[in-house]
């Protein structure tokens, strides 16, 4: 077989669908978490916040992690740990324990994303890496879409206590997979064939560490151009946590929704962040033979899109319709999804191949680091103003600030500093 690469994205695609079913359950649950232990907003924040502190802290650490010792051992390792800390949030007794349960169900998940770039980097040859980035990436806004309808589900047939269990249940079972089907190398799997290990080792650039000072991870982190795109990550995640924190519960004390309607409507916005995941590539392919400019075309989507989505959420807070607010919100989803596998595919561009996992941990921990002042802040916000609107004010806000920094110091001879990277940008 000469496509086996492929199997990994497909395992990668379900593998990010869990993930994000998991992460985006808390929110669909929290209307019900916060009334069985009567949690006040700002409460409700802390809980929410809990994942993203240990999300944030070893998505940096799990890079390094999988730079030194493996990106498919770090995803075993981790994926078992945050399934069974995702069981435990259903066995949380309050605040306390919640939070608990939450923190570390993040530790794990943390350094999954970072491990999965660094699998590509080695999987797969370097003009169809972003499209394997872009197609594993999908199943985040097929997970978030599931989230809604089956939490809810579960919740109204038993309790949202049990919904956490299921998915703990799916997630070992793919973390056994992972250790039994994947290999670290493609050349240590049985079934690559010669043709498919030339094809890739070709095309695949070296993990040789160069001995200058200036390979430092310290100094690749402290580069103008990846300081920007992590500033920008931030910018998309603040709308991202945002939404997937909060956007339920909004639903349901703004627009009175029941828990069943608001489960089926919160999906709607993940399956608008589906087709932007998957567009992207289209589009972004389309601008790059229309100029032959890879880099502008990276740029031109990341800081459209990001700009169209910060316009869009911060309208939706003045909405006084559900049916204008889930619909803008949506398109906001829309195009800030278009923007999500730039940031690894910059990363993969700007980096040497041995420090990919470090470096783009670095990006994630910024990124992510969002999760853990966006719920605490819209809960203080909501509580102090009464109203949701100057939350989605505040999101757009950030958003912009980031595609202004990507704008300004994201250019070209920073791009283009490593020419045998440019197949990576073209390709998405």
């Amino acid at each position: 077989m000469q496509n086996r690469r492929w199997l990994l994205v497909v395992l990668m695609f379900f593998s990010s669908g869990i993930g994000y079913l998991d992460r985006a359950a808390i929110g669909i649950a929290a209307p019900l978490i916060a009334k069985d232990f009567e949690l006040t907003p700002p409460q409700l924040g802390v809980a929410l916040s809990a994942f993203f502190v240990g999300y944030s802290i070893f998505a940096l650490i799990g890079g390094h992690a999988a730079d030194r010792f493996g990106p498919k051992r770090v995803i075993v390792v981790a994926m078992s740990l945050w399934s069974i800390f995702c069981g435990l949030t259903g066995a949380a007794l309050g605040l306390v324990t919640l939070v608990i349960a939450r923190l570390i169900f993040g530790i794990g998940e943390g350094p999954f994303g970072p491990s999965q770039a660094k699998l590509v980097g080695r999987w797969f040859p370097r003009q169809e890496q972003a499209t394997a980035i872009g197609l594993y990436g999908a199943g985040e806004a097929i997970g978030g879409a599931l989230a809604g309808p089956l939490v809810s589900f579960v919740a109204i047939a038993a309790s949202w206590r049990l919904s956490f269990v299921l998915m703990s249940v799916v997630g070992l079972a793919l973390a056994i997979i992972w250790a039994f089907a994947v290999t670290e190398w493609p050349e240590q799997h049985r079934g690559i064939g010669e043709a498919e290990r030339r094809l890739i080792e070709a095309n695949r650039v070296s993990e040789t560490v160069m001995p200058s000072s200036s390979n430092s991870l310290f100094s690749a982190c402290l580069k103008p151009a990846i300081l920007a795109t992590a500033f920008a990550w931030f910018g998309y995640a603040y709308i991202l946590f945002f939404f997937l924190t909060w956007f339920p519960s909004y639903l349901i004390t703004v627009h009175q929704l029941s828990i069943k309607d608001m489960g089926m409507v919160s999906a709607l916005p993940w399956i608008a962040g589906f087709v932007g995941r998957t567009g992207r590539g289209f589009v972004s392919d389309l601008i790059f033979r229309w100029t032959g400019n890879a880099l502008f075309a990276r740029k031109l989507i990341l800081c459209g899109g990001l700009g169209i989505a910060a316009l869009c959420i911060s309208l939706a807070g003045a909405a006084s319709s559900v049916a204008v607010a889930v619909g803008l919100t949506s398109v906001s989803v829309l195009f800030l999804a278009a923007t999500a596998n730039i940031y690894w595919a910059l990363m993969l561009d700007l980096v040497p191949q041995h420090q990919v996992g470090g470096v783009s941990g670095f990006g994630l921990f910024v990124g992510s680091s969002t999760g853990i002042f966006a719920p605490i802040i819209t809960g203080y916000l909501v509580q102090w103003t009464g109203a949701f609107s100057s939350a989605f004010m505040l999101s757009g806000a950030v958003a912009v600030a980031g595609a202004l920094g990507v704008f300004l110091f994201v250019r070209r001879s920073a791009a283009s500093s490593e020419p045998a990277r440019a197949p990576v940008a073209q390709t998405r």
